[in-house]
């Protein structure tokens, strides 16, 4: 078990667990295709997160990045194909994390909140634009900064 998540219920680990999956879902599919370079991107994000990630993200991202994809395709079937039905159901588990915050340390959370900020941003930042590099879209444009995930550290 992670150290931090010693005073979450089981309900409330699974649902941190989820974030990074959510959030891969959420901004690669905002424009309803979930192209492969954005998946590919997720990925490798997660991959570097557990090798480089702040001591006390590590072992959250070690376990997050064992069998990522497959995670991320079973997560992504529990969840309407379009994603006008998706992303509500998306939006409403991540606003959640407001409710789990609190009753983790302040600086676990706020380098939780900020990892999955990143995480959104570069896969975002994946796919799209001239040849396909550094643009984001207007539908990922929307959901890139979390804004239904309130920042611990305020």
């Amino acid at each position: 078990m992670i150290p931090a998540f010693d005073k979450l219920t089981d309900a409330e680990m699974e649902r941190m667990l989820r974030a990074p999956l959510l959030t891969c879902i959420l901004i690669a599919g905002a424009d309803n295709n979930i192209d492969r370079k954005e998946i590919q991107e997720a990925i490798q994000v997660a991959r570097k997160k557990a090798n480089k990630s702040k001591a006390s993200l590590m072992e959250f991202y070690q376990l997050v990045g064992e069998d990522f994809e497959d995670k991320l395709k079973i997560v992504l079937q529990s969840f309407p194909i379009e994603a006008t039905q998706r992303n509500p159901l998306i939006i409403e588990e991540l606003s959640m994390l407001n409710e789990i915050f609190p009753k983790l340390n302040k600086k676990f959370a706020t380098e939780f909140y900020g990892s999955l900020k990143d995480l959104a941003l570069k896969i975002a930042s994946s796919s799209g634009g001239l040849l396909g590099m550094n643009s984001i879209g207007e539908e990922e444009a929307r959901y890139v900064k979390l804004p239904m995930i309130q920042d611990p550290a305020q």
